[in-house]
This record gives structure tokens, C-alpha cells and sequence, in this order.
């Protein structure tokens, strides 16, 4: 994963919960980038790094993720008072997606991924718990007439009760009934059979790696960051073990529709 350093702040995005904004980095590029200061906290950029780049590592459609190195002093040309308190407050290391210029939003009543494309994206979701992937708030994009993923902060949700993790890791996620695409994922199974197949404890391990030690501060149940990045490596090899739950769940609520 590459670090970029911010140089720019361009716009906010106050549509995202977390206000994300669009940045330019000393790169010349530009990114949609999330603020650990934001109410969402360190836990939402852990998210976005570990699902991101696991969803990356399944062939899924997403974005670039970059770190990005965000000077405080850049409050200084913001007007906005909110904004300025929300730079100084996350000074440091950042999160941050490739900016899709004219990237438009998905509509399931207009376009229909194919029933392998739907099934996988499903099967994704449900094993990182990604609870903000519905109708009402996609958090899908077009860009080039093809679909992209974004936004994984609202993923793996057990991180915010540590004391209850193993039992996430066998929870069968009855909220993937919710999921946009579940009305077309009729290829569950065999999306099951290839996706589980690509994610090794190697790769596990390497995808967790990148989560700064910055972001794993202040959790009481682990004595470092070490201890700390070794429990969401445990808990996505168990979750794999057990993901005959998630996917029984997943094609019983299909099923329903």
C-alpha cells in the first residue's frame, strides 16, 4: 500500500457520515480521504484498509486505497471552523481512496451486475460483516460503465466489542438480508467455492500488517499493537472456518425473496 502525503484540501463529501473530502496529494492525484479525527474514529480506517484489500485481493472492483500523511497546519487555509477542528484532529496517518472523477452513483433499479459479479460481492460482505451495503445507502459506484466498491468503514463491526469477537467470527449475519445485490446473487455456492480458495493465512497476515500501529492505540484488551493486529488475523481465519454460517444465511435469505 503506497503513502501518499496530503497538499491539498479540495472539498468535503458531507454526505458521507464520517466527512470524507476529496484531497490532492503530493503525487498530483486526487483522493477521497478519511479522517481518523472524525467521529468514526481509528476503528472505521482500520476497516476500510483490512476489507479493502481483502476485497482487492478477491479480484473485486475497488479503488486504490492510499495511506495519507496529513499536516495539521493545512487547517490554516480552511474558512470552515468545522473543518479546520477536523484536520487538526487528525493529524498524521490517514486513509484515502482513489477519487473516481464522474463516477456516479449505483441504482439497482437501472443497472444489473451479472449473478456471479452480485453473488461475490454478496459473499464478500457477509464475511467482513459489512452492515452499510442496502439499498438506501449502496455504496457502489460507476465509473467507466463498470461497478467499484467503496466505503468498508462500517465493516467487521465486532471490533467495537472485542469481548464478543468469537462469537462474531460463527455469526451467521442475518443483516446480509439486507444487501443491494442479494436479489441477484444466485450463484452463492460457487462464489463461495473460488472466493474462499484466494484468501490464504499468508495473505491474512500481510493485509493486516498494513494497519498502523498509530490506529491500534488505546484498546484495553490488548497489551500492543501486535497483540491487537494478531486478533483480526485470528478472527478472519476463524470466520473463514465457519463460513458455512454466513453462507447458509446468505442463500436461505435469497431464498425469501
Amino acid at each position: 500500500m503506497r503513502t501518499v502525503t496530503a497538499t491539498r484540501y479540495v472539498t468535503p463529501l458531507r454526505e458521507g457520515g464520517s466527512l470524507p473530502a476529496v484531497i490532492e496529494a503530493d503525487d498530483d492525484g486526487m483522493y477521497v480521504m478519511k479522517f481518523r479525527g472524525a467521529g468514526q474514529g481509528a476503528k472505521a480506517l482500520v476497516a476500510e484498509v483490512i476489507a479493502g484489500e481483502l476485497a482487492r485481493l478477491l479480484g473485486l472492483p475497488i479503488p486504490e486505497i492510499v495511506l495519507v500523511e496529513l499536516d495539521p497546519d493545512l487547517a490554516r487555509t480552511e474558512p470552515d471552523p468545522e473543518i479546520q477542528d477536523l484536520i487538526r484532529a487528525s493529524g498524521g496517518t490517514n486513509v484515502a481512496l482513489d477519487y473516481l472523477p464522474g463516477a456516479i452513483n449505483f441504482d439497482p433499479l437501472v443497472e444489473q451486475p451479472d449473478a456471479l459479479l452480485a453473488s461475490s460481492i454478496v459473499w464478500f460482505d457477509a464475511l467482513v460483516a459489512n452492515v452499510d451495503r442496502t439499498a438506501r445507502n449502496t455504496n457502489l459506484l460507476l465509473w467507466h460503465r463498470r461497478l467499484h466498491l467503496i466505503d468498508h468503514g462500517a465493516a467487521l463491526y465486532f471490533h467495537h466489542d472485542w469481548a464478543s469477537a468469537g462469537n462474531a467470527a460463527a455469526s451467521p449475519f442475518a443483516r446480509i438480508a439486507d444487501h443491494v445485490l442479494l436479489p441477484l446473487a444466485a450463484r452463492l455456492r460457487e462464489a463461495d467455492a473460488a472466493l474462499a480458495a484466494r484468501i490464504g493465512d499468508d495473505d491474512i497476515e500481510r493485509i493486516v500488517a498494513q494497519v498502523p500501529d498509530a490506529w491500534l492505540a488505546g484498546e484495553p484488551m490488548f497489551a500492543d499493537a501486535a497483540a491487537y493486529r494478531q486478533a483480526y488475523a485470528d478472527h478472519l481465519r476463524a470466520r473463514l472456518r465457519q463460513r458455512d454460517a454466513f453462507v447458509e444465511e446468505a442463500i436461505r435469505a435469497h431464498g425469501h425473496l
